[in-house]
């Protein structure tokens, strides 16, 4: 008997096991309620069955517009609610990804260059900041969006090296890899949710796309050449982020720009109050970049010290 033919014999005999047995649903974390729709594959990846046909689940996914999204590979669809019951709407996230930052943080702490790796980080931080100061001014939503392509690439160019060489060295990474792959996503969660409220025009998304292209390779290679470098540099880019959310604070504070209220996806990710506004918004964002600046000194003095980063307990996690 082939291996088409035995799946075609056990698939309704699995399908009807796993309904009874109740494996379908189960709770979820942290009192998010999680169920997935059953669906066994079995040695085969043809869908067809004599008994079943070609019809879909009983309650597919559906997009936006009503379209049913396929499960022809066996992925069975998540379907998670609020602890009051509600649906939870965002695919780019899970609730167990949400957090109450730490907004006690120090904003005002600076670095101070102590050697000529820290000098140069710095100046070119600076000098990178006069071009984007002349076009932005006080242009704050578009300076931040601008801000978050580029800002989410370090972690991510980190993260990805680091994990590269972990796979070479057949050695763990202490937990930088997580680290920094956790900042990459931050990052660009404060992208996705000031796109909520601003749409770039053509010319700042052309702007995007020149800037991450460049910043991109220049990261990748300083980052090859000297890790402890490239931390520096990043670390010092969070110092300014940290300075430009706070003139946008008090921009906000002195009836400059518009405190309108907390776009969805902000309230579920940061856990904010309902009738929260743009304010309390780049509020726990400044405190993000602030955790994402302490980092990436922390990580470029480990390295400073002539230790690998794998040495001292990755800060994963760190909000």
């Amino acid at each position: 008997m082939s291996s088409r033919s035995i799946y075609r014999t056990l698939r309704p005999v699995l399908s009807s096991s796993v309904l009874s047995s109740g494996l379908g649903t189960g709770h979820g974390i942290k009192g998010h309620v999680i169920s997935h729709l059953p669906t066994i594959r079995f040695l085969s990846s043809d869908t067809s069955s004599s008994t079943t046909g070609n019809r879909q689940p009983e309650n597919p996914v559906r997009t936006a517009d009503g379209k049913v999204i396929s499960t022809y590979w066996g992925i069975p669809p998540t379907k998670i609610t609020k602890p009051d019951g509600s649906a939870w709407k965002w695919n780019c996230f899970q609730p167990w990804d949400s957090y109450k930052p730490d907004v006690s943080i120090d904003v005002t702490k600076h670095h101070k260059p102590s050697n000529f790796t820290d000098k140069f980080a710095y100046w070119t931080v600076q000098s990178l900041k006069i071009p984007v100061q002349l076009f932005f001014q006080r242009k704050h939503m578009c300076h931040a969006m601008l801000l978050e392509t580029v800002a989410a690439v370090p972690g991510m160019v980190g993260g990805m090296l680091l994990h590269l060489k972990s796979l070479r060295r057949f050695e763990h990474s202490g937990g930088w890899i997580k680290a920094l792959l956790e900042e990459a996503e931050n990052e660009r969660m404060h992208l996705m949710t000031f796109i909520e409220l601003s749409q770039p025009k053509w010319y700042e998304r052309a702007i995007v796309f020149a800037v991450q292209g460049v910043f991109f390779n220049a990261y990748f290679l300083s980052y090859v050449i000297s890790p402890k470098l490239a931390h520096r540099i990043t670390g010092y880019l969070e110092e300014e982020a940290v300075n430009s959310y706070t003139e946008f604070l008090n921009d906000i504070d002195a009836g400059k720009f518009e405190n309108s209220p907390a776009p969805a996806i902000a309230i579920d990710y940061w856990r904010l109050p309902k009738d929260a506004t743009l304010r309390d918004v780049v509020f726990v964002i400044r405190a993000d970049e602030a955790h994402h600046r302490d980092i990436n000194h922390y990580a470029s003095d480990i390295q400073f010290q002539g230790r690998e980063l794998k040495e001292a307990p990755a800060p994963i996690g760190y909000h």
